[in-house]
């Protein structure tokens, strides 16, 4: 009888284990969707704006690699601007390697959207 008992409990509990933890993950699915749809309307709202500005410093984050799997890297520039505030962004690494820490021009973004740099 003891068996039975614990039979029951699995069947009962695996099951809403398993949709407990398939609802966290498409809830935090669509999260990302909709947090990603956000910021790119965001974007698009705001003013596309040139400033001068100087890169300040630039770093990679690599994941991944392990295994069999390939590795991911995601390029980051801070800029530093007349007023002395500084915004870092995500950009391709095209525009990553053309840019070296020091370098002084006219920066255009849009929100968090980096669009150019013309080094001067």
């Amino acid at each position: 009888m003891g068996f039975n008992a614990f039979d029951d409990f699995m069947f009962s509990f695996v099951p809403i284990f398993i949709t407990t933890v398939f609802i966290i993950v498409i809830g935090f699915i669509i999260f990302t969707i909709v947090s990603g749809i956000g910021q790119w309307s965001k974007n698009n709202n705001s003013p596309r704006l040139t400033v001068p500005a100087h890169v300040v410093t630039k770093r990679a984050h690599t994941s991944g690699g392990s295994g069999d799997s390939s590795a991911t890297t995601k390029y980051y520039v801070t800029f530093q601007v007349e007023s002395g505030d500084r915004i870092e962004f995500h950009m391709k690494a095209t525009e990553y390697g053309m840019l070296a820490e020091g370098d002084v021009g006219m920066l255009t973004f849009q929100g968090t959207r980096y669009i150019e740099f013309d080094r001067k």
